[in-house]
């Protein structure tokens, strides 16, 4: 594979750790190119941004060997795929052994190392993810991969279908890249492959589904993105309660700072059902929580009621999830800035009385002192958290007179 242009400021050029770790492959005879991530932001001009991975051209078990006797740490990630991990001052470098795919069946392939950079080429997904680079900067770009990434433009290698077909994912990797690289119009061939195999992410695991729709809705700017992709079915099986992104352009339009949990949930309907998502994409229990308080008909935000409404409602719920709530509630009046700004600052106090001061008074365990406990409770949130322990106290013993 010739070259075929230069970075003349390479962002790696001056990184010790990268220059201890091309040292130690080469003096093993070993030839390794900066490949993904690093490559597209150093094209592009941008900060350094993913984890650094490698291509090499020999097998994984030389380049073990090689880092080992450089004394360099090496952790072996995925041996059947290639792939071994070098860690330098803390950094872990991923390095993978040049491939050809032997078998492929939409989800997994079986593949074979070679030594042919062109070959390994071949076999990835987007021309701009083809793109490799040397410790000098000397670019490898087999299929214009620079250009389009200039252009925005995402592009399959090749005959999309076929790409598609040897991993489905690609389908929802086509949408990422263009939420966060892309720009319109969609690259006709590969849109329109995607459109027609749609049906075939059905055989994906709700894992991978998971990581590469969150990962696409982090991205600056995913609205326009979100509704292609329900305009052509892609979402249909995965998340057919997908209800458009007009309220994930909301969102974006007053967010403080992107979650993708919380996008995601801006583009469900409000009949959603949590739970049922919760299991079909394999969230964790915590973000399933999460998402069944932001999806949850109550309580509705009272943005209106100023400060004492906020306080009340922030207590209630947690700074944390009144924020969603907050921030999902986009049709609600009042000066919700000053409310984020609150959850944001302001920290709960705790009830200055608790079951033990119930118990003291005569009354014995059971329902009646929480029940005692709560009606204080409400009573002390009514009154804005002014009442202080002795008051709350007060409160109590009223109550339990009352009561008996």
């Amino acid at each position: 594979m010739k070259p075929s242009g230069r970075l003349e400021f390479p962002p790696w050029a001056n990184d010790t750790a990268v220059h201890t770790l091309f040292g130690a492959l080469g003096a093993a005879g070993i030839t390794a190119r900066f490949v993904g991530g690093w490559v597209r932001d150093a094209v592009r001009g941008v900060t350094l941004t993913n984890e650094p991975d490698l291509a090499v051209d020999k097998p994984p078990e030389t380049v073990m060997l090689a880092l080992k006797a450089s004394r360099i740490k090496v952790v072996p990630t995925g041996l059947k795929h290639g792939t071994v991990t070098a860690v330098i001052a803390g950094a872990p470098y991923e390095l993978t052994t040049l491939r050809r795919d032997v078998e492929t069946d939409g989800r997994h392939a079986v593949v074979a190392f070679t030594d042919d950079w062109l070959e390994d080429a071949s076999r990835r997904d987007f021309t701009f993810n083809a793109l490799y680079a040397d410790l000098d900067g000397t670019l490898y770009d087999p299929f214009e991969g620079r250009a389009d990434l200039v252009a925005k433009h995402v592009r399959f290698i090749g005959d999309a279908d076929q790409r598609i077909a040897e991993d489905k994912l690609r389908i929802l990797r086509f949408f990422r890249f263009h939420a966060w690289l892309g720009r319109p119009p969609f690259d006709a061939a590969g849109f329109m492959a995607c459109r027609r195999n749609a049906g075939g992410l059905r055989g994906l695991s709700g894992e991978r589904v998971r990581k590469e729709f969150l990962r696409l809705l982090d991205a600056p700017a995913p609205a326009d993105t979100v509704d292609a992709m329900r305009e052509a079915a892609i979402l249909d099986h995965w998340l057919p309660e997908c209800d458009g992104a007009a309220r994930l352009r909301a969102l974006i339009a007053r967010e403080d700072k992107p979650d993708p949990l919380r996008r995601f949930a801006s583009i469900l309907s409000r009949e959603a059902d949590a739970t049922v998502i919760g299991k079909r994409l394999r969230l964790s229990t915590q973000e399933s929580l999460r998402l069944e308080v932001m999806l949850a008909a109550d309580p509705v935000i009272d943005v209106a009621g100023g400060p004492k409404a906020w306080r009340a409602q922030i207590y209630d719920l947690g700074g944390n999830l009144y924020a969603d709530r907050l921030l999902l509630a986009t049709e609600a009046p009042g000066d919700w800035r000053g409310a984020l700004a609150m959850a944001r600052g302001w920290t709960p106090p705790e009830l200055p009385v608790s079951g033990g001061d119930a118990l003291k008074l005569g009354l014995k365990p059971g329902p009646k002192v929480g029940g005692l406990i709560e009606t204080v409770e409400r009573w002390w949130i009514d009154g804005d958290f002014t009442a202080d322990r002795a008051a709350c106290l007060a409160e109590l013993e009223r109550l339990v007179r009352a009561a008996s």
